[in-house]
């Protein structure tokens, strides 16, 4: 096919084509996905050499949907093929995008990521885990936090600190860190929502092949900040495939599926359940209350301008663009819609929303209580409300850059946490 004349429609002939004869629901899972890799029709806008067709990103859409339509599966869900495998695509090098890629779209290695810190999670750049180059490898020490699925991960993105001379932001490196090794501890986190979706990775001695190195070394910043775009993309983890019918690749993806949407379960909540927020107000009875109108009023107006932000950023993405600041516009329109559905939620209910659990009073059968101690996590994860703003601020506004004293200094003069 001619990736300078194909179209929408003339790709989704195609795979229906190919789906038409290629589809075996009997097939393990792994076996069904190297068959889609082998055809190229995982990720149709990589580059051939990298497993695709070299098509512009709509065709990834497109491709999705018709595979959805066939009742087949398609690559998994969740950090490797969201945020690992793109990253690793932009920055190889070759011999990484070898070991990695395919074995990503497989579903062959799993991922989890780690960033923050507990004393580096706005200002990354801070982060204090070192990695050390001990002839073919490297010798990691440090804390990682917030850690989601590093329990159960085949290895982790890993900003790690190589060079204590160089400022800051450019002495990280970025490695493919083996999770199932010794020296990585992984201990849940218990929430105050009283989920447990997250984990703290703890590195003792822990090894990394010198050929797991991301990018080239002292540039991690650099790929990081690939990872955090596409990250604060929409939605992109939470998205659950549905799969009807039977066969052993549909049972497998079933059961991939239902562990994946149960570390995120608590996810709507955080996200402020304004689509509970109308029906909440008349059930209780205060729909006609002119004060819980005019918050109605609000959170639709600010529900709707999320979504067009959203169209946009999606409508950037079919261009061939890479994410961007629109994904920071998104991001921060997400925390006031969720913070201004809390709001709309309390007023309606009252101090009866604190109740929760299965007391037959709960408002939303406890659901309520839930969003609101979840909400407040919105404005932290995947980069905070400030630090959104700065990013707009600079990139869109073009204002002027914080001043930071610290940014060009060894980063071992650099005052810190203890």
């Amino acid at each position: 096919m001619s990736t300078a004349t194909s179209s929408p429609e003339a790709v989704a002939a195609e795979v229906r084509r190919w789906l038409a004869t290629a589809w075996d629901p009997d097939l393990a899972l792994a076996a069904w996905r190297q068959r889609l890799v082998d055809a190229r029709w995982a990720v149709p806008s990589w580059p051939e050499r990298w497993f695709g067709r070299g098509l512009s990103a709509w065709a990834d859409d497109v491709v999705a949907a018709e595979v959805r339509a066939a009742g087949a599966v398609g690559v998994p869900v969740g950090v490797g093929v969201s945020l690992a495998a793109p990253t690793i695509l932009t920055h190889g090098p070759d011999d990484v995008r070898d070991r990695f890629l395919e074995a990503t779209l497989t579903g062959a290695a799993t991922w989890c990521q780690l960033f923050s810190e507990p004393g580096a999670g706005s200002d990354l750049a801070g982060l204090t885990t070192t990695a050390v180059r001990d002839g073919d490898q490297w010798v990691v020490n440090g804390q990682k936090v917030w850690n989601t699925s590093a329990h159960h991960a085949d290895f982790g993105i890993l900003v790690a600190r190589t060079d204590w001379d160089a400022p800051k932001h450019r002495g990280l490196s970025y490695f493919a860190l083996p999770m199932k090794q010794p020296g990585v501890e992984v201990r849940p986190l218990r929430q105050m929502n009283f989920h447990a979706s997250f984990n703290e990775v703890f590195m003792t001695d822990a090894e990394v092949p010198a050929d797991h190195l991301i990018g080239t070394e002292g540039d991690g910043w650099a790929v990081a900040l690939t990872t955090l775009a596409h990250e604060r993309r929409f939605g992109v983890m939470m998205n659950r495939p549905r799969f009807g019918g039977h066969g052993r690749a549909l049972e497998e993806a079933e059961r991939e599926a239902a562990e994946h949407v149960e570390t995120y379960s608590w996810y709507p909540q955080r996200a402020g359940r304004a689509d509970l927020a109308v029906a909440h107000a008349r059930q209780q009875g205060r729909a006609g209350d002119p004060v819980v109108r005019q918050e109605l009023a609000r959170l639709v107006a600010l529900q709707r301008v999320s979504t067009w932000t959203a169209e946009r950023a999606k409508a950037a993405r079919a261009l061939g663009r890479e994410p961007g600041a629109e994904g920071s516009l998104g991001k921060l329109a997400l925390s006031h819609v969720a913070r201004q559905a809390a709001r709309v939620h309390a007023a309606v209910a009252g101090a009866g929303g604190l109740l929760g659990g299965d007391d037959p009073a709960a408002p939303l059968g406890g659901v309520l209580a839930e969003l609101l101690i979840s909400v407040p996590a919105q404005s932290i994860a995947g980069g905070t409300d400030e630090i959104q703003r700065n990013i707009l601020g600079e990139k869109i506004l073009g204002l002027p850059r914080d001043v930071a004293v610290d940014c060009d200094l060894p980063f071992r003069q650099v005052s810190r946490n203890a």
